[in-house]
């Protein structure tokens, strides 16, 4: 496996991002307003009062997962993170089909949420524009373009559009379920058994919950695709996903419990495509409705620019390994930004919304794309959580610490995801299933065409293992200060918790 990537990026520019951009740029991924507004009343539907109880039992599988990409990328720091991780733990075939779930799940995101961005951006001025699909599709690529512009120029700069988009939508999101739970005139009022099973019934199942949760915790790991851009690559990216996923998390879980006391299942379950300005209006009559629908263009912004960069890392760290066209690991020689995967990313997008408009947003692509996305989040996740337990296998018997966070608990993460996969094949299309499925058996052409040209250093990867740890830092001789494990600890592993 090629070791430019562990000395500081092998041409990104690296030390552009600090942990708190990483924080950022996890809640940004995740985009807490936009899931809130399009699958918060879907978790409704198939929970009930008990969505809060399906949210918090979901993420505790989740932060294993989140566990097993901080961890692995203590060991391998890689724009390609799980393409990376996944090849040289378990089986370069399996990476490569873990960064193909990667690219595939992120560009048809990109497709799928560039029209209710327009949507939602005209909304804020006139109800009846936001309903010209052409419009909308207009806007939100124009939006597109200027964030595939911002990522283009460099990360640093992007982040600070992030900064703002992420922080406006918290501050809003938890203010309005801040002045929910304080004000009178409950729909409902507040119970723990919210957060239990006993509302669960015929109607009301975790396994519909748990399926619709799995998506709202999904776009927190793009921070491991930014690890060689991130000052402490080995720690700093790492932690700024698991602190992500736990405040979108709680985010989350307090808008829910909010719906619950201001509006009930009922009239969450009735609201059609205005549940956050009902939200918002039930909690500040007059201008809470406003508010929120502010916030769900800027979620949606800063979720499309968190994409991109996920989407065209990974396309570098694959043109790297010459497992795809070498063309896609070039960068631009000043901004140190790989162009050539951002122009790919954007002309695929762009020739793919043009066609889709061209043919009417009856025939339902951009919603079974939706769905089918979910099949290969839970691919490469769940090979994420086996691949730190079998890399770090040496170690597991080392302390309770080791065994829970670098064992168990990812490989819960990994089994919830597994059960995901499985559980969603039955409720999904025959085409949202194609998309997905079909997705991920189209990555053997490109894998098995790199594997016969020959000599690829991708298919005779150094394994990934503890024991590494020390060679490791040599590694990191020329990286910026803080490139190295976290505290100082030569086995980079637990060192901060």
């Amino acid at each position: 496996m090629n070791d430019r990537r562990s000395s500081g990026g092998g041409g990104l520019r690296a030390g552009a991002l600090g942990t708190f951009d990483s924080v950022v740029m996890a809640v940004a991924g995740c985009g807490p307003a936009y899931t809130v507004v399009a699958l918060v009343p879907a978790l409704v539907v198939a929970a009930g009062l008990a969505a809060p109880a399906v949210l918090l039992f979901c993420v505790i599988p989740m932060v294993g997962i989140a566990l097993a990409f901080r961890y692995l990328g203590r060991l391998d720091v890689s724009s390609g993170a799980t393409y990376s991780w996944v090849a040289r733990a378990l089986h370069p075939f399996l990476g490569f089909l873990s960064g193909w779930a990667v690219v595939v799940a992120t560009i048809l995101f990109i497709i799928a949420s560039t029209t209710p961005a327009g949507s939602a951006t005209l909304l804020l001025f006139d109800e009846g524009l936001a309903g010209n699909d052409l419009l909308a599709t207009a806007v939100g690529l124009g939006w597109f373009l200027l964030i595939a512009a911002l990522v283009a120029s460099g990360a640093r700069i992007a982040a600070r559009v992030r900064a703002v988009a992420v922080g406006v939508q918290l501050v809003l999101l938890l203010a309005v379920a801040a002045a929910a739970l304080t004000q009178d005139g409950h729909a409902a009022e507040f119970s723990f058994s919210w957060f239990g099973f006993g509302h669960f019934d015929a109607t009301h199942t975790f396994t519909a919950g748990a399926l619709i949760a799995s998506a709202l915790y999904w776009g927190w790991d793009v921070t491991a695709n930014l690890s060689e851009e991130t000052r402490g690559g080995r720690g700093g990216s790492g932690l700024g996903g698991l602190i992500g996923l736990l405040t979108v998390a709680a985010t989350l879980l307090t808008l829910t419990v909010s719906a619950n006391v201001l509006l009930g299942p009922g009239a969450v379950t009735s609201t059609e495509g205005g549940f956050l300005r009902q939200l918002g209006e039930a909690a500040w009559p007059g201008m809470g409705g406003t508010l929120l629908v502010l916030a769900v263009p800027l979620s949606m912004v800063a979720t499309l620019e968190t994409t991109l960069l996920q989407a065209t890392r990974t396309l570098f760290a694959m043109g790297r390994d010459r497992t795809i066209p070498s063309l896609l690991g070039r960068i631009h020689p000043r901004r140190q930004t790989p162009v050539v995967s951002t122009l790919v990313v954007v002309a695929v997008t762009v020739t793919a919304l043009v066609l889709t408009a061209g043919v009417g947003s009856e025939v339902g692509f951009l919603e079974d794309a939706l769905r089918g996305i979910g099949l290969l989040i839970a691919f490469y996740y769940a090979l994420a959580g086996i691949a730190v337990t079998v890399a770090c296998r040496s170690v597991l018997s080392a302390s309770v610490g080791n065994l829970v966070f670098l064992g168990l608990w990812p490989l819960a993460g990994a089994v919830f995801n597994v059960w995901v996969f499985v559980a969603s094949i039955p409720t999904l299309s025959g085409r949202a299933l194609a998309i997905g499925l079909g997705a991920l058996a189209l990555g053997l052409v490109p894998v098995t065409v790199a594997r016969f040209q020959g000599g690829r250093s991708f298919f005779r990867p150094r394994p990934l293992n503890p024991q590494y740890a020390d060679t490791a830092e040599d590694h990191f001789a020329g990286s910026p200060a803080g490139a190295g494990p976290a505290g100082g600890r030569r086995d980079g592993l637990l060192s901060d918790f």
